[in-house]
């Protein structure tokens, strides 16, 4: 189901999500390959109907790819659209695009992804090459930081 609303499917961006109870809370991933496909199925879909059924799928069926490199791995074998019931080839194809970004910066953790977020010098670097990537905005930039449990101060209503 898509919705013309995309604000209205994002999370509000809080000043304490390690304690945070609210349906946002359940959007944030300690798994590389969770972060990006949930960022790059979140455009124009339902959240709770579409992206995270898949996403959860996603953690359950390739628990290793909680690293970029294990996500790399089970990308290579082309089975990302059976488990995660995706036939768009164009996420598919943002999905290898996220990934290879976090490749070239040398992000393999969630909690590498979170430093570089942290610092202002790599944070500028890291959105600048992902915003090179078709279909990430600057509205998805600030919704990586919301899965990546980083608090941007900023609304990600706004692009």
């Amino acid at each position: 189901m898509t919705s013309d609303n995309d604000a209205a499917n994002l999370p509000a961006i809080t000043d304490s999500p390690g304690m945070d109870a609210s349906p946002e809370a359940s959007r944030r991933w300690n798994h590389i390959g969770a972060i990006i496909v949930d960022a790059t199925l979140q455009r124009r879909q339902n959240y709770n109907e579409t992206v995270k059924p898949r996403v959860l799928a996603l953690v359950a069926e390739w628990p290793d790819a909680a690293t970029t490199s294990g996500f790399r791995q089970r990308l290579d074998t082309g089975k990302l659209s059976g488990v995660i019931d995706w036939p768009s080839p164009g996420r598919l194809a943002q999905v290898d695009d996220i990934t290879r970004v976090l490749e070239r910066q040398g992000i393999e953790t969630v909690m590498e992804l979170r430093s570089t977020l942290n610092d202002h010098a790599t944070r500028a670097v890291l959105r600048e090459a992902l915003a090179t990537v078709r279909h990430v905005s600057p509205k998805t930039l600030d919704y990586i930081d919301v899965l990546s449990r980083i608090s941007t101060g900023q609304s990600v209503d706004g692009e």
